[in-house]
């Protein structure tokens, strides 16, 4: 699939490919990576103690080119993203992904990583990223929040979807000036850059979820993925009617196996998952809108209202009448 590649501005790309100290001495004979500018331990783990200055959550740098960057993991999450060219990037062992212009690349701490000798042409800014950086993006999501929390599991080191993703979104034009806007605030050593970068982090991210076809399925694992970000969007954007029937004909998929696949692969069975989005969207309602509990409750999906006040009290530790007290503006 080909896409239409929105260009990165030419005097920020300058900046990025200048040819660093590393890259010299690689340039000047040494033909193997200096591990211990990344890692003072025997397994290759690149720690974020050496790639970030004491307090900062978030930080940029270019790839290494011109060598072969040899298998490695990282203890923080990365998300690299190709400002121009392509580099050839070996995942866990045996998924090769040829990584273009455009795309961006999320590896979390699990994700083992080789990438292959890049040009002077091919330039990929990798951020390095501690987990509580999201801290601000994913507060921003709470509208997705079924997403927010696929999200949240993709990006931890316990994330049974696998270790990566990869978007294909160099036409998009909001994400790419995102991630311009985050670059740019990096390498200017930006004031107060870090509210701004984790704001802009969020919109990114608000971004992406809207974006989920442009998922690539370069092995088995991202098409679990695919699946299952296919499922939670159905929900999100059907919740008032949504069933299990109507989502297994749009899969192309039997009732039993779709309901299978998604208790073991989206955090709960699908009336779970379905629950959880209409309380959390009559919980945002009330605490935003001066709409009747029962308009709501319709709204939502229910027409049996004393069984929502049933659920939303379990769920919530409290009626829908305290909610709105508590939590209104």
């Amino acid at each position: 699939m080909c896409y239409s590649v929105v260009m990165i501005d030419k005097n920020l790309i300058e900046k990025l490919r200048k040819v660093t100290k590393e890259e010299e001495a690689i340039l000047s004979g040494d033909n193997t990576v200096q591990m211990s500018l990344y890692s003072g331990r025997g397994d290759f783990v690149i720690e974020s103690e050496r790639m970030l200055q004491k307090g900062k959550l978030i930080d940029i740098r270019p790839h290494t080119r011109y060598v072969h960057f040899p298998k490695h993991r990282h203890d923080y999450i990365e998300i690299i993203y190709m400002c121009s060219g392509h580099t050839i990037n070996i995942i866990d062992d045996n998924v090769r992904i040829d990584l273009k212009e455009g795309e961006l690349l999320f590896l979390n701490q699990n994700a083992t990583q080789e990438i292959l000798p890049a040009g002077s042409d091919d330039i990929a800014v990798n951020f390095i990223v501690l987990p509580q950086f999201f801290d601000t993006a994913f507060d921003m999501l709470r509208d997705e929040s079924i997403l927010r929390d696929f999200l949240i599991g993709t990006l931890s080191s316990n994330n049974t979807m696998g270790n990566y993703l990869h978007f294909q979104v160099s036409d998009i034009l909001p994400v790419q000036n995102l991630l311009e806007n985050m670059i740019w605030a990096l390498v200017n050593d930006q004031q107060s850059r870090r509210n701004i970068n984790q704001t802009t982090m969020g919109l990114l991210l608000m971004q992406l979820v809207g974006y989920t076809d442009r998922l690539s399925s370069s092995d088995p694992n991202q098409y679990e993925q695919n699946l299952v970000f296919t499922c939670l969007k159905y929900i999100e954007e059907n919740y008032k009617t949504a069933t299990l029937t109507e989502l297994s004909g749009l899969v192309s998929m039997p009732d039993y196996q779709l309901s299978r696949f998604i208790r073991q692969h989206a955090g709960g069975t699908f009336k779970e998952l379905l629950q959880r989005k209409r309380l959390n969207q009559a919980a945002f309602l009330l605490s935003t809108t001066k709409l009747p509990v029962e308009h709501i409750i319709s709204v939502v999906g229910y027409d049996n209202t004393s069984y929502f006040h049933r659920i939303f009290r379990s769920h919530f530790g409290m009626s829908p009448k305290d909610y709105r007290l508590e939590h209104s503006s």
